[in-house]
């Protein structure tokens, strides 16, 4: 057996929980920093950047793909 963590994967995670956990991990000036995405820099919220996140597709693909990078 390894001892290697499996890879995270999307499976099963709402966008609401991936986007609570990189919250968490990051915090909004992190993630700002990190995505050029405005609803994580002016005035961010949860629901705001959710409501943005479902809207705009090349948005979304970049916080999946920085979700999928950040260690467990």
């Amino acid at each position: 057996m390894s001892n290697q963590a499996s890879p995270r994967t999307l499976d099963g995670i709402t966008l609401e929980t991936l986007l609570t956990q990189m919250v968490a991990h990051y915090g909004w000036e992190g993630l700002s920093s990190m995505l050029d995405i405005k609803c994580f820099s002016t005035d961010p919220s949860i629901k705001s950047s959710l409501k943005f996140l479902r809207k705009t597709p090349w948005a979304r693909t970049k916080v999946e793909e920085l979700y999928l990078a950040m260690p467990e």
